[in-house]
């Protein structure tokens, strides 16, 4: 087995055991960039020097006898999605008016990834400010699937699950606000976790909307996001969303198996639109979990149908009101004009891009004088009612299943043109982040022709990360699909 091939977990035991170092496991992620990252365009920026001055750093500390369960990542390289504030990286947000913009600071998340002893390098590409679902509305270019570099890797952290999927490094880090860690591991057939709301820090992390926006990790198994959840979870003081909450050791809870636990199946969740194929590798999932002595029961998320408007009113209303800080004044590319409105109004209309610009006006829109109440205000009276549908399935099962998404990767451009059809991507996703509870996609299956993967949502209680992390790892442990690697 070639050393890129290996997990985060196989590695980490291989670093611990003085077979190989941090620097070959760097170097191996490097080599594979410039082996396959050609055809698939998911790193934008790597600093090769600093990433592996940092393996030798870590050889170092390996060599002075600091353990993994001092520092469980120590060796192990890690990218990034390009919304993260790394001192002196970029964090353009695969935007123009950014610019050559560096940060000044690290992120609470990129701290606490360097105190566990992660190799940060890298930034992969995303969707424009974490808007879209396919990894196509990037000012660096689109990314590709590993499985097939014509179709789309989800979105909007692409750049992460494509990174992953393709070997190019051993975990990787992204944002979920509707889905846009369990769409993209979903289409690329990798582990991905959406936390509860309030788990991990936002603090260093460029906002879209602060109500919905989530940190999580992608691996390639279960285990491998469960460490890399640990290592970045925690209280933080300077988040003021962060939830102080005990963060369990999730890598140490995966085993044992899962007999009498309670699965709810949403009646609603299957009805018209789903791809044949994806009902049936789900359908067969639900089956395999009854075979683990899983018990299936049907509930109800009644309100699930109104998910996909009332989040695109909340997140475009929250974003409009973020961006608005974009101006050419005080940060950012600037594009001068005759006054300050049209320094204002030509710096942003040449600096974002088409779907980000589509985002602010229909958050202005919804925000404005008249529209405020009709829209805003309702969204939100639904997304309590949303919340409440959770929790009260939540009393009954200890897990909702879902697949989730209705389809498998599409075509790059094949829906570019009609943006409700891509909105409707993250329809299985997106209620989770409205009801600021956990979630987490793995593999399921496979599409005959061409072969692309299926994912397995599965939803849990707030802050029942590690029961969620326990149910997925039994599924993944008992079915083949986690160990299929895209042909590159």
């Amino acid at each position: 087995m070639m050393l890129h091939e290996l997990t985060l977990n196989e590695l980490t035991a291989r670093l611990a055991a003085g077979e190989v170092s941090s620097r070959e496991a760097m170097q191996a992620c490097l080599d594979r960039i410039d082996a396959v990252d050609g055809s698939i365009n998911a790193f934008m920026s790597i600093d090769r020097d600093d990433a592996l001055g940092q393996a030798d750093a870590a050889d170092e500390r390996l060599t002075k006898g600091t353990t993994h369960a001092e520092q469980p990542l120590l060796g192990v390289p890690i990218s990034l999605k390009d919304i993260f504030c790394v001192k002196d990286q970029p964090a353009n947000c695969s935007s123009k008016i950014l610019g050559n913009f560096r940060s000044p600071y690290d992120g609470t998340v990129v701290q606490k990834l360097r105190e566990a002893g992660a190799v940060i390098f890298g930034r992969v590409n995303m969707d424009e400010f974490a808007m879209g679902s396919s990894t196509e509305n990037s000012a660096f270019g689109p990314t590709g699937n590993p499985w097939d570099a014509e179709r789309v890797p989800g979105g909007s952290s692409g750049g992460c699950a494509a990174a992953v999927s393709a070997q190019e490094c051993f975990g990787s880090i992204g944002t979920d606000t509707g889905g846009s860690i369990r769409q993209p591991a979903a289409l690329c057939g990798c582990v991905g976790i959406k936390p509860t709301y309030g788990r991990v820090s936002r603090y260093g992390v460029v906002a879209f909307a602060s109500s919905l926006d989530q940190v999580g990790p992608m691996g390639k198994t279960v285990r491998d996001t469960a460490t890399l959840l640990g290592a970045i979870a925690g209280h933080d003081p300077r988040d003021s969303t962060s939830v102080p909450a005990d963060v369990p050791d999730y890598a140490a809870g995966l085993e044992g198996d899962i007999k009498g636990v309670k699965l709810g199946l949403p009646k609603e969740y299957l009805g018209e639109g789903i791809d044949p194929e994806v009902r049936a590798a789900f359908e067969a999932a639900v089956k395999q979990y009854q075979s683990l002595g899983a018990e299936i029961e049907e509930v109800s998320l009644p309100h699930a149908e109104y998910g996909v408007a009332t989040y695109y009113i909340l997140a475009t209303a929250e974003a409009s009101a973020n961006l608005a800080r974009f101006d050419g004044i005080r940060y950012c590319d600037r594009v001068e004009g005759d006054d300050p409105f049209a320094l204002y109004c030509n710096t942003r209309g040449a600096g974002f891009g088409e779907e980000v610009k589509r985002r602010i006006i229909l958050g202005t829109y919804v925000l404005s004088s008249g529209y405020y109440d009709a829209y805003y205000i309702r969204a939100q009276k639904v997304r309590t009612l949303i919340k409440r549908d959770f929790d009260r399935a939540l009393e009954k099962v200890d897990a909702l299943i879902t697949p989730t998404v209705p389809y498998t990767a599409f075509k790059a451009g094949e829906k570019t043109g009609d943006p409700l059809q891509m909105y409707l991507s993250d329809i299985y996703t997106i209620s989770c982040n409205l009801a600021g509870t956990c979630g987490i996609s793995v593999p399921c299956g496979f599409t005959n022709d061409p072969k692309l993967p299926v994912g397995l949502q599965l939803l849990g209680k707030p802050f029942g990360e590690q029961e969620l992390l326990k149910i997925a790892h039994a599924y993944e442990q008992s079915t083949p699909w986690h160990n299929e690697r895209a042909a590159l």
